[in-house]
């Protein structure tokens, strides 16, 4: 124990006498630890956001769409080919399914522009157009006004409830209920404004949208659309039983063989989670490559600062080993300081990269959060390059004749 505490203060000491020198040599595995650190304290925080917006959805929801979602190649003519999702089969899911609950129909159209007589959005509202049931199963709800019901849904009647960022941009510092305002330069009432919800991951606002009934939705846009299902189970136990029996429904309205592929998509919070979960994992792979190449190249600065420290301390080598010093305690005093250097550039790595993701929390309202285990990872990464690059100079060091060594000058 003795010995490996010379060692590591004799590290430190040559660390301390080279300070530039050993800096720039560590670059490589300083940028190589903060890129770890940062990306794994994005996508942790990106994990956690996830968990929570999709909580807002409910326990005891899915959704029945005609589209998949995730990351990939997808065969979009072959999805395009499949017959749409009907507001007829949202009512058969409703009065068939003992398990559900509630069930909403909806669409929507992203990119338009919401309009008064003096103010105008940008080209970014989302519009929405539902059946009443909506604000129940999509984790809405209305802060001030009311919800749009049934009559105004089977009449398409112009009425309209829109989100706070909607809101705020047409009417800052007014109550923005019973004013008019204009889609597609057709005029709507609004009779609600949602509940502030903020971003969802941290990028896109979830506040910046309308809604209107799905009859006038249609009467904008068109009705030749597939509608998006929002199904709600009884209970979160029954969530399973309720997916079970609209599939099987499903299948029988859309004449599906009991062998074929279903010509519909289930999305639960689960599937959602393991979407991002596939991105996060190619992240993953990508931050990781980055910093394996990042501390090849700090390994091989090492490796090189370390022969010359060898080069450099000949001498002293040979008066340690002519008193009496081993080959193994020459080996040892050289990887431990080729260990301890690596290390200190993981420290400084780590430091960098927490100041990164708290700049990111910071300033762009980021979520991030630095988990341990990539600490732990990181921190032995480093040690393990300046191990493997530095187990050669000192195997050199220990060979080196006490003789020929003290001659040196």
């Amino acid at each position: 124990m003795r010995a490996i505490l010379d060692n590591i203060r004799l590290a430190l000491g040559t660390f301390l006498g080279n300070p530039l020198r050993s800096l720039l040599t560590l670059l490589g595995i300083v940028i190589g630890v903060t890129t770890v650190i940062t990306m794994m304290a994005l996508i942790e925080g990106l994990r956690t956001k996830v968990n929570k917006d999709l909580s807002q959805l409910g326990a005891n929801t899915f959704q029945a769409t005609k589209w998949p979602s995730g990351f990939g190649r997808f065969n979009w003519q072959k999805y395009a080919k499949r017959p749409n999702l009907t507001l007829e089969d949202a009512h058969a899911i409703e009065e068939s399914c003992p398990s559900v609950s509630a069930v909403a129909a909806a669409d929507d159209e992203g990119g338009q522009k919401i309009a008064t007589a003096s103010e105008e959005t940008r080209p970014t509202v989302r519009v929405y157009g539902a059946t009443p049931e909506y604000v129940d199963t999509s984790g809405i709800s209305v802060a001030s006004g009311r919800f749009f019901g049934t009559t105004e849904t089977v009449d398409g009647r112009p009425v309209a409830v829109v989100g706070v960022d909607v809101a705020e941009s047409l009417f800052p510092g007014a109550n923005p209920i019973n004013h008019e305002i204009r889609i597609k330069g057709r005029p709507f009432t609004i009779i609600g404004v949602l509940q502030r919800r903020g971003s969802f991951l941290g990028m896109m606002s979830m506040d910046n949208l309308v809604i209107m009934p799905l009859k006038s939705f249609q009467q904008l846009y068109g009705k030749a659309r597939s509608l998006d299902i929002n199904i709600q189970a009884t209970e979160a136990t029954q969530v399973q039983k309720a997916q079970d029996e609209v599939t099987n429904l499903l299948r029988r309205r859309r004449d599906v063989g009991p062998l074929d592929e279903s010509n519909f998509e289930i999305h639960t919070n689960e599937s959602m989670t393991q979407t991002f979960n596939q991105l996060s994992v190619v992240i993953s792979i990508a931050g990781f490559g980055v910093c394996l190449l990042s501390l090849v190249v700090g390994g091989i600065g090492i490796l090189n600062i370390m022969l010359v420290s060898v080069t450099e301390r000949t001498r002293e080598i040979g008066i340690r080993k002519a008193l009496g010093a081993r080959k193994w305690r020459i080996l040892g005093q050289f990887a431990i300081e080729a260990v301890i250097l690596s290390l200190v550039g993981g420290v400084i790595g780590v430091a960098l990269g927490f100041g990164l993701a708290f700049l990111g929390r910071w300033m762009l309202g980021f979520p991030t959060v630095v988990p341990l285990w990539a600490v732990a990872l990181a921190l032995g990464m480093s040690s393990l390059v300046g191990l493997v690059f530095g187990i050669y100079p000192a195997a050199r060091a220990a060979r080196l004749d006490p003789v020929e060594a003290m001659r040196s000058e």
